[in-house]
């Protein structure tokens, strides 16, 4: 059930796929005016202008499209992780219109790393006719959303706090963004591991506490200073 779970949300936005060359598409098209974008700002402002061209209405659908996905696990975690997936678009498309509209882009001149601009060649991929099961409009919003996240904010595809099987969440620590499933990039198939910023949340080691424990983590890590260290003198 756990393993159930964590392709389903991992696998929100498609499986992994190999697209070298952008398709002549629609959606294709707009991928190679996205790669151009040399920074931060160029890149969220041509994100902002595809994705306002959409509506609430439009998120709305993609909660649907969700609910219907995870229609058959546990209901606890179901309700936690839909809530974390509507806050994340929902609070994205926000953020877009907010940073659109106080004129933000023309000072992010920060640079998009060449290995950044190949999220595009998977997007193209991903929001073919044939892949998938939401419309390609709504697919390729979804992509956008995460590569705003991802690429202009430096923040991961997945909100902090999204629940994983286990416990888990993706976390915020001392300026560094933990993901439990980041190194799971080659074993699930997720298209967008390879370019989130999170790292992979650090196992429980020796006199190593995890960044936001769950009451397992916390047994564990008492187990492993009794095994380690000599308390009786």
């Amino acid at each position: 059930m756990f393993r159930q779970q964590e392709n389903i949300l991992m696998n929100l936005f498609g499986k992994r796929l190999d697209a070298p060359e952008l398709p002549d598409t629609p959606v294709g098209l707009q991928c190679r005016e996205l790669m151009e974008a040399k920074t931060r700002g160029e890149l969220g402002g041509e994100i902002a202008r595809l994705v306002l061209f959409h509506s609430p209405s439009d998120i709305q659908q993609m909660k649907r499209n969700f609910e219907t996905k995870v229609r058959d696990l546990d209901p606890a975690y179901r309700e936690r992780v839909t809530s974390k997936i509507t806050e994340h678009l929902l609070g994205t498309y926000l953020r877009i219109r907010l940073d659109n509209q106080q004129g933000v882009y023309r000072i992010w001149d920060q640079p998009i790393a060449d290995n950044k601009k190949k999220y595009w060649q998977m997007v193209a991929g991903q929001c073919n006719e044939a892949n998938g099961a939401d419309a390609p409009a709504i697919r390729f919003l979804k992509y956008l959303l995460a590569g705003y996240a991802m690429l202009v904010l430096d923040e991961p595809g997945h909100l902090v706090g999204t629940p994983f099987p286990g416990g888990n969440e993706v976390e915020f620590t001392e300026g560094i963004y933990y993901c439990p499933v980041r190194d799971k990039a080659g074993d699930v198939d997720a298209a967008l591991c390879p370019f989130c910023p999170a790292q992979h949340t650090p196992k429980i080691g020796y006199l190593r506490p995890a960044t936001k424990p769950t009451e397992r983590n916390k047994q564990e890590f008492i187990d492993n200073c009794y095994r380690n260290h000599n308390f009786n003198g």
